[in-house]
């Protein structure tokens, strides 16, 4: 019986990886490329436990020997389940290793696969030791208490170890990717394990820790599709009403003529205290900034050209002060009448 069981999951374990194979060949997922990997990892000893503890089960047995028997066998699968488990988080890793990905993405991914496989075999190793009556109690609290003092002295450095495991894990930004975060803009040039390195637009370069990068407000420019370009333009007092109904029309003809713009609105908005304020609204469909300053150049310079074209002048800070007539204010001083109340005064 131990024979025949023996042969049967030898049979099973060589179908399976065969159309495992098969069908990871098909298809371009990683999962069933993981589950191959793992059930390779069967090996001969697992097989060979389990047929005996099958054949034992159609013997008479003491008591002892059937407790053995069985532990035995429950062991073995807890070793078979904690290679597989190893060689998959191993596989996961290895993934990291192929393809366009950064040294430090790849050092995180090496660092969570490594603490993952110890408490895993970890786990394993006191799940065994406990199938054979070992009184591991003691040994559980002893780690618990370690575990703690470690975890209290080394707190900061492992909330940063895994908000860099956080970041790899979510991707909010990738190295190469244009970030704002808080009054600092710039580019990021490395994600460790403790800190991000960011070259900021003056040159220098900035360091954050990990953990306060995480509790921060991230703008990823990188990821961004297209910008939306919001501004206002100051129209002076005294325009003619059918000049100044026209201003929209125009900005709407200047902006939709240029490609690859998408014109929103564009609306008289406010009275200024010096101006006539107009807002305008578009957008571009790239997130280069160099092109969309140029774009918005342009657009800038046919306004102004326009603008002269028809006689609208571009409004600019001015205050008007009105002043008493000097005669009359000599006749009232002499006469001893009341002033009367000023002129008014804007800006």
């Amino acid at each position: 019986m131990t024979a025949a069981t023996a042969l049967a999951l030898v049979f099973v374990r060589a179908f399976v990886l065969r159309r495992l194979e098969t069908v990871s060949r098909r298809t371009g997922t990683r999962l069933d490329d993981f589950v191959t990997r793992m059930l390779s990892q069967t090996y001969m000893l697992f097989i060979v436990v389990f047929a005996m503890y099958c054949g034992s089960s159609f013997l008479e047995l003491t008591a002892g020997q059937n407790k053995f028997v069985s532990r035995t066998a429950i062991a073995a699968l807890m070793l078979q389940a904690a290679i597989w488990g190893d060689t998959g988080l191993r596989a996961w890793r290895d993934q990291f290793s192929v393809g366009p990905v950064d040294g430090e993405r790849r050092a995180s991914s090496s660092v969570l696969c490594f603490i993952s496989r110890l408490l895993l075999w970890l786990v394993v190793t006191l799940m065994i030791l406990d199938n054979f009556g070992i009184n591991i109690t003691t040994l559980v609290a002893s780690l618990g208490i370690g575990g703690v003092a470690v975890a209290l002295a080394t707190q900061n450095i492992l909330g940063d170890l895994f908000a860099s495991l956080s970041i790899m894990l979510d991707k909010p930004f990738e190295v190469g990717d244009f970030i704002i975060v808080g009054d600092v803009l710039g580019s990021v040039e490395h994600i460790g394990l403790k800190t991000t390195r960011v070259r900021g637009l003056g040159g220098e370069q900035v360091v954050f820790s990990n953990g306060e990068l995480l509790k921060s407000r991230i703008h990823n420019h990188k990821r961004m599709q297209t910008r939306r370009v919001a501004f206002v333009l100051r129209v002076a007092y005294g325009m003619p009403e059918d000049l100044l109904c026209r201003i929209p029309h125009i900005i709407r003809d200047i902006i939709a003529s240029k490609p690859n713009i998408d014109f929103e609105r564009a609306h008289f908005f406010s009275w200024g205290q010096w101006s006539l304020d107009f807002e305008i609204v578009y957008h571009y469909r790239s997130p280069d900034y160099i092109l969309h300053m140029d774009a918005q150049q342009n657009i800038f310079l046919d306004i102004y050209r326009r603008f002269q074209q028809e006689g609208i002048e571009f409004a600019h800070p001015l205050s008007i002060v009105r002043l008493a007539d000097p005669k009359l204010a000599d006749s009232i001083r002499r006469s001893g009448e009341a002033p009367p109340p000023p002129g008014p005064s804007f800006h």
